[in-house]
């Protein structure tokens, strides 16, 4: 793979529109404009990321979790692109140096697909169909449609990823073509797992559903990512993927560890130990001399947590641009965070057994996620019901509910279960309780 044809501006559905603008504003600076303005972004502030959306204290929601991954992923490009220029100088006149812009966008985008109730919601849809009320779709019905092998692998290991990229390609009703017409790299950039779903595994890991396996096809050729195989379609990473999960992997580590201090699930002194542990002696001197003039204690918080971003951007730039080649010949494996060096990987491995033991195993987490889990249970249950019998009564009411964008009466038996999926996934904690409680019979429109 080479940088020349890895970032395009051209833009996915509008090819026979594609020009050049005489504006201020890049292409890549364009995408993310379109992403911050879109209501699916905007529907992310209610949205959980982990801890359960706030009362008096305010936590990170999706909204504000993807805002800060897009300002670290910012950061890791222009640093990538400043260092790579330095021995590569010819790449000036490409849109190398617009690899900042691109990586924040992705960054932007890279949980739109999420459902509501965080990951929960993720495991709610797939279990629905691997072991609930689901299991009969995977069986020739009535009418004669039967899901194939693969449409069934979709539905069974339900992927965030793969839905934030049918989101932000699929041609929904009364939309244009193209989705959300991003640029191919700004596209490429956002898909970690560029295989389809008979390749998750237990992982439950994929890029790209049936439905969308052609438009990835394209951007992949368009961009001259390596193939590794046709059945089951698999390609390896574009490169900026890598630092598109760096940034999440920064993020959701450090803002974890700041939000259950100030849930006070984790005391202030372990907090500061956990983030002290990324520096040495020397280093964590320099540091207590800031501390000791700033006496808010989550003021001291916040600035020990810059600085261990700062130190991880850094790093993760080092293994991006020492790999450079393994990178671009599609050999690297593993999250750039895992490749760090000793000192700060050590410490980031002992934040993420931490999170695991006292933050997502913690009773406000798992009670967000029961619900999360009965809440999408009850909803694709009644609406699958309505799209495989649609001539009940109840049935239509149901789907006379969902708006007009999703193909929730087509003939398909595979893109009704899409159009379901599409209108749950899309919806907000509080519009997905909301509806369940109405559904039951435990709330009724405000006359």
């Amino acid at each position: 793979m080479n940088w020349h044809q890895l970032i395009s501006a051209k833009r996915f559905g509008m090819e026979e529109f594609h020009s050049h603008r005489q504006e201020n504003r890049s292409e890549f600076q364009r995408d993310y404009d379109r992403l911050i303005f879109s209501a699916p972004f905007r529907r992310l502030q209610n949205k959980t990321q982990v801890f359960p959306l706030p009362g008096s204290i305010f936590v990170h929601n999706r909204l504000t979790h993807s805002l800060e991954v897009s300002c670290v992923g910012r950061s890791l490009g222009n640093d990538v692109a400043k260092a790579i220029l330095t021995h590569s100088p010819e790449l000036q006149d490409s849109f190398l140096p617009e690899i900042g812009s691109i990586v924040s966008a992705a960054c932007l985008a890279h949980d739109l697909g999420n459902p509501p109730f965080g990951h929960s919601g993720e495991r709610a849809i797939s279990t629905f169909f691997s072991e609930g009320e689901g299991q009969f779709l995977k069986d020739k019905q009535p009418d004669g449609s039967q899901l194939s092998p693969a449409e069934w692998e979709d539905l069974t290991h339900f992927e965030g990823n793969a839905n934030a990229f049918r989101l932000l390609t699929h041609q929904f009703e009364g939309r244009r073509k193209g989705g959300f017409v991003l640029t191919y790299t700004t596209l490429a950039s956002i898909v970690k797992y560029p295989y389809s779903s008979s390749l998750a595994g237990n992982k439950s890991k994929f890029g790209f559903f049936v439905s969308e396996e052609q438009s990835f096809q394209k951007i992949a050729g368009e961009l001259g990512l390596i193939q590794t195989s046709r059945q089951p379609l698999k390609y390896v990473r574009h490169p900026l993927v890598y630092l598109v999960e760096a940034a999440d992997d920064i993020c959701y580590q450090m803002m974890d560890i700041e939000d259950a201090h100030k849930l006070k699930i984790l005391s202030t002194d372990e907090t500061k130990a956990l983030l002290m542990n990324y520096f040495d002696e020397s280093q964590q001197a320099h540091m207590q001399q800031t501390l000791r003039i700033v006496s808010d204690t989550n003021e001291q918080i916040a600035y020990l947590r810059s600085c261990v971003i700062g130190l991880l951007i850094r790093e993760c730039t080092q293994v991006f641009v020492a790999n450079e080649r393994q990178l671009l010949e599609g050999s690297f494996e593993g999250a750039l965070i895992k490749h760090i060096s000793e000192r700060p990987a050590k410490a980031y491995r002992h934040c993420a057994e931490v999170s695991f033991q006292k933050i997502y195993r913690s009773r406000d987490v798992l009670d967000i996620e029961l619900a999360g889990f009965q809440i999408i249970s009850t909803l694709l249950k009644l609406m699958i019901d309505a799209v495989t019998s649609p001539e009940k009564a109840y049935s239509a009411l149901l789907i006379n509910r969902v708006s007009g964008q999703y193909n929730i009466k087509s003939p398909v038996l595979y893109e009704r279960i899409q159009a379901v999926l599409d209108y749950i996934s899309g919806m907000t904690d509080v519009f997905a309780l909301d509806l369940y409680r109405k559904i039951n019979g435990n709330s009724l429109p405000a006359v």
